[in-house]
């Protein structure tokens, strides 16, 4: 059972905004904040690729398709692409899976390009997600210096997630290929990190999850693998970095092992 007054005693001490949403598998749930609009970073990613999927099962995107990266696309930041050679080829399908794994940036403008913001945007509105949108690329500089964000709150990620888990998102082929995707993520410093690794390899519980960051953002999206599972989504904006990493690798433990 969580512990809602601890929680949200915790989450009101830490600086910025922050919006939390838990949705556990036996049906209790945590809001806090959970519909306020905050500056995505790259959780944004995560209904990029549910577009993605969609424009595939629509007979749009082709995921075997092969793309030729250039030097003139390559973005800072996360990612592997802008630190290999131009002309590199690579399907599709690996744009999007290092889109979600290793965060990479220049994989997600050039996923954008392929499925087009409208699409997603669409994808967005379809799914009911009312505080989420896209408007515009990564490190896209003359946008941000117009104030110009991309925004997801706690409660649309939840509600994405969800929908991964039960199999409906898209259909239940692209939620299975989508929740394996996430199962591979690479950042997993924030909430796998009291999660896995234990001293009794019994009480390891596995996640599929998402990372966002920025200057002042710390974010993490996912679904973590108890019985039943668990949907944990923490967003913070104007924080202070490191103590709230930290809160949410301890709300993930507390979650999952509460009392512990």
């Amino acid at each position: 059972m969580l512990n809602r007054e601890a929680i949200e005693s915790k989450l009101r001490a830490l600086s910025g905004t922050i919006g939390v949403t838990i949705l556990c598998g036996d049906g209790e749930a945590l809001h806090f904040n959970g519909d306020v609009p905050i500056e995505a970073a790259s959780v944004i990613k995560l209904p990029i690729m549910a577009a993605a999927f969609q424009a595939e099962k629509d007979g749009k995107l082709r995921f075997d398709d092969e793309i030729e990266t250039t030097a003139e696309e390559m973005m800072p930041g996360c990612g592997v692409l802008t630190r290999l050679h131009p002309g590199l080829r690579v399907t599709v399908r690996d744009l999007m899976v290092l889109m979600i794994i290793v965060s990479d940036n220049t994989a997600t403008n050039r996923m954008i390009d392929i499925v087009g913001i409208d699409a997603v945007n669409r994808l967005i509105e379809a799914q009911g997600l009312t505080h989420t949108r896209l408007n515009r690329k990564m490190f896209d500089a003359e946008a941000a210096a117009r104030g110009v964000i991309n925004t997801v709150s706690a409660d649309d990620m939840a509600l994405l997630l969800s929908r991964i888990a039960n199999g409906t998102l898209v259909s239940p082929e692209a939620s299975a290929q989508m929740l394996s995707i996430l199962a591979e993520q690479q950042l997993n410093g924030k909430i796998p990190f009291y999660l896995s690794h234990n001293d009794d390899s019994e009480l390891d519980v596995d996640s599929a999850h998402k990372t966002g960051e920025d200057d002042g953002i710390t974010h993490d999206v996912g679904i973590l693998f108890t019985d039943p599972p668990t949907v944990f989504c923490f967003l913070s904006e104007r924080t202070h970095v490191p103590e709230t990493v930290r809160s949410i690798q301890d709300l993930a433990r507390d979650v999952v092992y509460p009392g512990r």
